[in-house]
């Protein structure tokens, strides 16, 4: 489960093995709080959550848009 950056106490990733065939490009984020899963296109938007309020889910989706490129790299380095 390759971790692409941190933020607080965040972990954005993917899982190695994310399913057959694969899915579209997208990155979890877990801490100790709760985890959420965005999908990276068109747009990143939520695609489910548990135990985040939406205002840190706001938060998120910000950091995520603003570090797309790096999520996208990431993810055609780990996935090719």
């Amino acid at each position: 489960m390759p971790v692409v950056f941190r933020y607080k106490s965040f972990r954005f990733f993917f899982y190695s093995n994310e399913g057959n065939p694969p899915e579209d490009m997208h990155i979890h984020v877990r801490s100790g709080f709760g985890e959420a899963k965005f999908w990276l296109t068109p747009t990143v938007y939520l695609a489910d959550s548990s135990g985040l309020d939406a205002r840190t889910l706001r938060e998120l989706r910000d950091l995520i848009a603003d570090n797309l490129s790096l999520i996208e790299r990431a993810w055609n380095e780990h996935f090719s």
